[in-house]
């Protein structure tokens, strides 16, 4: 007797395989991996798309400083010439006026009260002449004439001849420089730039207080601070102290703070003004390394 057969059927999965042709998984687009890539480019795109529009807001802004500053200039050049031609004439007018005011106080020597007004006179034209000078410095443009001086004697003669104006006010005075210390720069130019921000603060101290002079040297160069302990800069004209005629005191020309940048720009360096932590104000007048500032003169 014959003994049964088994048939035998595939199941599900061998079926599949037997029916499946053979590579047709590796052949099919894997849609996932098409989605992540095409979103890492996007992504990818959108991030330089937002550094080339940070890339230009930057370089217009920059552009549109320098453009500023340009017609700064040109208007300063402009205004200085026109100051330069103002204070020679008024200048050579008021020679012979000193000279008829001095043979008048000759004739009316005995005169007292003639003489009290000559004196008003003679005062009103010192005055004048003050405003012609600074119109004259605002409008200078020549080159430093270098020397090498000792920082802390420099600072000291200044002071000294400022002396007795700072006693009537009460103002005290401390200097912070090394007594090795030295610069390279116009030393009249120099002077008469420290000269103008020390006034300033004095000014700002009418009822006493303490003048700093800090001298400190750095990489750059050396960085000169004038403190004060008055009420400080208004926030309106931290921006506007530099240009010309801007100024809050009931006398003076306005041409002080444009004058000292102008000075320190003729030695390659810059003055910027800040208020302090601690009430009042303070300038600071960087001078560069002679090496450097001698070649941006030549």
């Amino acid at each position: 007797m014959d003994e049964p057969r088994i048939l035998k059927f595939p199941t599900v999965s061998q079926a599949t395989t037997a029916d499946t042709p053979i590579g047709a998984d590796d052949t099919e687009p894997d849609l996932a991996a098409i989605l992540h890539a095409w979103n890492e480019a996007t992504d990818r795109l959108q991030r330089t798309h937002e550094s080339l529009r940070a890339e230009i807001r930057r370089l217009t802004n920059e552009l549109e400083a320098k453009n500023r500053e340009l017609a700064r200039q040109d208007r300063l050049a402009d205004l200085g010439q026109m100051a330069s031609h103002v204070a020679h004439e008024v200048r050579n007018s008021l020679v012979p006026m000193k000279l008829y005011l001095s043979l008048l106080r000759r004739r009316i020597s005995g005169d007292a009260g003639s003489a009290d007004v000559i004196d008003k006179v003679t005062a009103g034209f010192a005055a004048l002449e003050a405003t012609v000078s600074d119109l004259l410095h605002f409008s200078s443009d020549r080159e430093p004439q270098w020397l090498t001086f000792s920082m802390p004697d420099f600072l000291n003669e200044i002071c000294d001849s400022l002396a007795p104006q700072l006693t009537a006010q009460g103002i005290r005075h401390e200097i912070d420089c090394p007594q090795l210390l030295s610069v390279r720069a116009d030393r009249d130019m120099l002077r008469r730039a420290l000269l103008n921000l020390i006034l300033n603060a004095i000014d700002a101290m009418p009822r006493g207080g303490l003048l700093t002079i800090t001298v400190c040297p750095s990489a750059v160069g050396i960085e000169i601070e004038i403190g004060d302990s008055g009420p400080g800069i208004a926030e309106d004209l931290v921006d506007r102290l530099f240009e010309p005629f801007v100024t809050t005191k009931s006398h003076g020309t306005g041409l002080g703070l444009a004058i000292v940048e102008r000075i320190a720009q003729a030695h390659g360096g810059q003055v910027v003004a800040m208020n302090g932590a601690e009430g009042g104000a303070a300038f600071t007048l960087t001078i560069p390394h002679h090496a450097r500032a001698a070649e941006k003169a030549a």
